[in-house]
């Protein structure tokens, strides 16, 4: 019996970053880039065994797929190629992740839903496909009543680290880590996938294959099932990756001789999809998954201290909340007047958009993420397809004095690649803002795009450095959201 190995790669640059290393420190974006380009560069003829699952967040594709930064960077690396190669799906399998890299338990849950409706809108339109089985949790920052969100988002499963791992039941050390359990919250389940915390230190810092190949074996001698084992890193952060010179980095040291061995039957270990392994062994037994990260330089993960250290993050954190409520508050509000203007009831629509924001719940209510599409939840709002359109209804001019005169013209931030992407190819699971006419929406969706960005993980992971982005982008919102209130209520 062999035991099958699940490689897991997190790629992330947070927005601007690649740009700004081009301007200050060349070298750097260089090494990112080819670091990202090597991937399927080395994996080229290797579709028998090769088996990756990448994670990209948002703000890296949005990057990789925009016009001027494929020019800029064009002789470095061809980007579009790049994402090309990428939609190998013999060697690559693509997880779902936040668009903005927010850990996800430190942001408001009301803020979670747009997350992950943009990414996956950005990626259904680059990897060409609707679904995404896995589910890779930003800075691996999960907990439990992430879960009906990501069932609502149509996802199978979920990577979690060993570190916060809790059977339900007895099990045994191989067991617990070595197989995909099933995780319940309320009437949601999802598959948990477990990440070998030691084996993936290693795959960090570098390791050789017979040492791999032998600690995979002893780790695994006593397993009287099919393990799985799961090895989960960044893939373009740290010298390992990023070193260029052929013979010295993780793809001609580690995995291309890795799968040499393995053709040449030296090694009992197969690389593996996660979905191909659950397709054919399933899940065993119910876990509890305690909060917290995956382990980052000094700390373990548990009460995200990374991001949570000083006064400074907690107070960027507590600022996500309030900016978060004001905005939706806005959101419900508009979502009312809409449906009231088209001639629809408008507490019904307040209603649903309300109960989506609090509490994650039903945003499509009583329909899966698969039958999900912005019509139906226009529906299910309490809003006719028509009035979900509003360019289209007549009855929109009737809208109630207090929000006429809203501008409509375009901002310099709906450039953003992103926001075209989201809204030239949609989610699966549509955005409140969607739902809204068009002098409500343009002004939101600035506000909330701005909102999202400053939730990035990177912003307060360096300690306070990089707390004034986070900052930057919240007064932005805060502008805007100030600008509504007084256009809506100018007697105030």
């Amino acid at each position: 019996m062999h035991a099958h190995h699940a490689l897991v790669l997190n790629l992330h640059q947070p927005p601007g970053n690649l740009e700004q290393l081009l301007d200050e420190q060349t070298w750097e974006a260089k090494e990112i880039l080819f670091a990202l380009d090597r991937m399927p560069r080395s994996l080229w003829g290797q579709e028998d065994l090769a088996r990756v699952h990448l994670s990209l967040s948002g703000t890296l594709l949005e990057t990789l797929s925009s016009p001027d930064f494929q020019a800029r960077v064009y002789g470095i690396v061809d980007c579009g190629k790049l994402l090309w190669f990428l939609q190998n799906q013999q060697i690559f399998d693509i997880l779902g992740t936040g668009y903005y890299h927010p850990v996800l338990p430190l942001i408001p849950a009301a803020d979670r839903p747009e997350h992950l409706r943009r990414w996956q809108g950005i990626a259904q339109h680059l990897f060409w496909r609707a679904r995404f089985d896995g589910f890779w949790p930003p800075e691996m920052g999960f907990s439990m009543e992430l879960i009906p969100l990501l069932r609502r988002f149509g996802y199978r499963y979920v990577l979690v680290d060993s570190e916060h791992v809790e059977p339900l039941a007895p099990m045994s050390w191989q067991e617990l880590r070595y197989r995909p359990h099933i995780a319940r919250y309320g009437d949601d389940e999802i598959i948990v996938v477990v990440r070998d915390r030691e084996l993936s230190d290693a795959q960090e810092s570098g390791m050789d294959p017979d040492w791999f190949v032998n600690e995979v074996a002893e780790r695994t001698r006593w397993c009287d099932f099919p393990p799985l084992v799961t090895t989960a890193t960044d893939g373009e952060n740290g010298g390992w990756f990023r070193n260029v010179t052929e013979g010295a980095n993780y793809w001609s040291v580690f995995y291309r001789p890795l799968l040499d061995r393995i053709r040449a039957g030296e090694a009992n270990l197969r690389p593996s999809f996660i979905h191909d392994y659950l397709d054919i062994y399933g899940a065993h037994g119910e876990v509890s998954v305690a909060t917290g990260a995956w382990n980052t330089g000094w700390h373990h993960g548990k009460g995200f201290t990374q991001w949570t250290g000083s006064q400074t993050q907690r107070d960027v954190i507590s600022r996500y909340a309030e900016v978060s409520q004001r905005l939706h508050a806005w959101l419900e509000r508009s979502a009312a007047v809409a449906a009231d203007g088209a001639g629809e009831t408008a507490s019904v629509g307040a209603e649903a958009v309300g109960r989506a924001v609090p509490g994650e719940r039903e945003a499509v209510q009583e329909t899966s993420v698969r039958e999900a599409s912005p019509q139906g939840a226009a529906a299910d709002l309490g809003i006719s397809a028509a009035a979900s359109q509003s360019s289209q209804s007549a009855e929109m001019s009737t809208l109630i004095p207090a929000m006429e005169g809203f501008a409509s013209t375009t901002s310099p931030s709906q450039s953003d690649a992103s926001a075209v992407v989201s809204a030239a190819v949609p989610s699966t699971v549509p955005s409140a803002i969607d739902v809204l006419p068009r002098e409500f929406s343009q002004r939101l969706e600035d506000a909330q795009w701005h909102l999202l960005r400053a939730e990035t993980s990177c912003n307060i992971f360096w300690g306070e450095a990089w707390c004034y982005r986070a900052a930057a982008d919240l007064d932005i919102t805060e502008d805007l959201l100030n600008q509504l209130d007084a256009e809506a209520n100018p007697q105030a």
